[in-house]
C-alpha cells in the first residue's frame, strides 16, 4: 500500500509539473497554437476556467492528498521509511555513568636544587 502510493505521488507530482509547464502566461493562450482560443475551455467560449487549469487543480489536490498520506503512513512508530540509513531512533540507547572518576596517582615531591 506505501509503496503503490508513493508510486501515485512520483506520478501526479510530475504530472503537475509538465501541466503548469504547458500553460502559457495570462498574455499567450496556449489555445491560440491549436487553431482557437475556445479549443482550451471543456465547455465552450464562456466557460469558467480552462481544461488545463482544472487539470492542474485536480492534480495539485491529489498531490497534496498523497503527501498528508504518506506523512502519515511513514510517520507512525515501527513504519519503514525511503531513507532507513537516515532514521533516527525514537529512543536513545540508555549509557551507564561511571560512580566515581578513576584516582589519579600522588605527585612526586619537587626535587631540591643545592
Amino acid at each position: 500500500m506505501d509503496m503503490l502510493l508513493l508510486i501515485l505521488h512520483v506520478f501526479v507530482c510530475l504530472a503537475l509539473v509538465g501541466i503548469v509547464l504547458i500553460q502559457g502566461g495570462k498574455g499567450a493562450e496556449i489555445g491560440a497554437t491549436f487553431g482557437a482560443g475556445a479549443s482550451q475551455t471543456i465547455f465552450g467560449a464562456t466557460g469558467s476556467q480552462s481544461f488545463l487549469a482544472k487539470m492542474t487543480t485536480g492534480a495539485a489536490i491529489i498531490f497534496m492528498l498523497t503527501s498528508m498520506a504518506l506523512a502519515v503512513f511513514w510517520g507512525r512508530p515501527g513504519g519503514s521509511s525511503v531513507m532507513p540509513e537516515q532514521v533516527v531512533p525514537s529512543t536513545p540507547p540508555a549509557q551507564s555513568m561511571p560512580t566515581a572518576p578513576p584516582a589519579l596517582p600522588p605527585a612526586p615531591a619537587p626535587l631540591e636544587n643545592k
